[in-house]
């Protein structure tokens, strides 16, 4: 939407009225000359042309520790504030922070920005600790430090909500927030009821901002899920924050940018897109030494599979770390489907003992020893004896693949899991 006779700053709120009785809220993503653009946070309907707009005040926000100037603190101050706080646990709200699931009003305090300071990275405490997520595959192959920030990356259909809902339930973290940004709306409550579960809900937030929103709206869901976040770890905290999926995030700029006229540089992207992308993801991670933690997944959607995605290709560059779900995998019933080949974890070496470094390289040695050589296995052309590693590889595969495979049931904590790959070579 375009307005005339107004000077705001980007990021502003305004309402737009409608004739008759009734407002819509909007905020101001680009300008030329004198004409502002504007993307509604809701539905439209019945918004005729030569509307008022009425700007919205925003009180001033708290102070935060952070790299402080000044134009940013002005920027800060007219971003919008939402409601954080443990009022919040056990609650499904949407991007405004209006509740979804009929259990009461939240309070208007405390109130945390949408937006953050950068971080001083001199503050961040290093990744010290690792965390149990509950799965075999990842705590014992790819461990996970607490404070680190992954990408799960995916296609379609091969179970990447599955594996978040048990990293919900599992993972041993004080606090649990979920953002569904994007996705499609029946997966809300089914990821809610079905992999999330009762006992995990009481000790989590979802924010949920379905497809069916404006991709503003989608944006600030993720930016407040986030901020949420923020809020638990600024109370010295240890928080999970599960985003699916970051390639929404990055859609939903990428309409509003476009329809504000930026031109697209990377497959229909534009350049304003990869630059949201570290800003959201670099306000997760661990806070002052001794402070609480933000550990956090990203699913990344592959289209077709392809892991050269432009949005694939920038989340790898910034993330600590990928995990890479196949599609093989899936159909071959391998659940959960984690392509060990292909994913690391970048702080993993810091984390664990030389001894279990050992195994997690012999693990990955034989492993994929043996899928370079799956064709002549299936037509019976090699021939033991002429390849020592391979022939391990094919003593030890089966134990190996029931290694990698959990029940969507089963729990496998750190001790448990490196227990296990020790045993597998023993």
């Amino acid at each position: 939407m375009e307005a005339s006779g107004l000077k705001l700053a980007l990021g502003s709120s305004c309402r737009i009225q409608i004739p008759g009785d009734g407002t819509v809220e909007a905020e101001v993503v680009g300008f030329a000359g004198e004409r502002l653009y504007m993307m509604p946070t809701e539905d439209v309907y019945g918004l005729a042309p030569g509307s008022n707009v009425i700007p919205l005040e925003i009180p001033p926000p708290p102070p935060r520790i952070g790299l402080s100037s000044q134009p940013f603190r002005r920027a800060f101050d007219r971003a919008k504030h939402l409601p954080v706080g443990d009022q919040l646990l056990g609650r499904v709200v949407d991007g405004n922070g209006r509740p979804l699931d009929k259990l009461g009003s939240l309070d208007a305090k405390p109130a945390r920005s949408l937006i953050s300071r950068p971080f001083n990275p001199l503050h961040r405490a290093p990744i010290r600790q690792s965390l149990d997520v509950g799965i075999r595959a990842i705590n014992a192959l790819l461990t996970v430090g607490r404070g680190q920030r992954l990408g799960l990356f995916a296609g379609s259909g091969v179970g990447k909500s599955v594996l978040l809902g048990m990293m919900a339930r599992y993972t041993a973290a004080e606090i649990i927030v979920v953002g569904l940004i994007g996705e499609r709306g029946r997966e809300v409550k089914e990821f809610i009821e079905l992999n999330l579960g009762n006992e995990g809900l009481r000790r989590s937030v979802v924010v949920a901002c379905p497809a069916d929103v404006s991709p503003l709206m989608r944006l600030q869901g993720a930016s407040y899920a986030t901020a949420i976040a923020e809020h638990f770890r600024d109370q010295g905290r240890h928080v999970l924050l599960i985003m699916d999926s970051l390639t929404r995030f990055a859609m939903a700029q990428r309409e509003i940018a476009l329809a504000v006229g930026e031109p697209p540089v990377t497959r229909g992207y534009p350049p304003s897109v990869f630059a949201r992308l570290p800003q959201l993801v670099e306000r997760a991670g661990n806070g002052l030494e001794g402070g609480g933690s933000i550990t956090a997944f990203y699913t990344v959607l592959t289209e077709g599979d392809d892991q050269q995605d432009p949005i694939a290709d920038a989340a790898r560059a910034i993330l600590d770390g990928h995990i890479v779900l196949s599609r093989q995998l899936a159909d071959a019933g391998h659940y959960p489907a984690v392509d060990i080949e292909q994913s690391i974890s970048r702080v993993m070496i810091s984390l664990i003992d030389p001894g279990q470094a050992d195994l997690v390289r012999r693990f990955k040695q034989l492993y994929s020893r043996h899928q370079r050589a799956r064709d002549l296995l299936a037509v019976g052309a090699y021939a033991p004896g002429s390849d020592p590693l391979l022939d391990q590889a094919i003593a030890l595969h089966p134990r190996m693949e029931r290694f990698l495979q959990q029940d969507i049931a089963e729990r496998a904590n750190s001790e448990g899991s490196v227990d296990a790959l020790v045993s597998l070579f023993t």
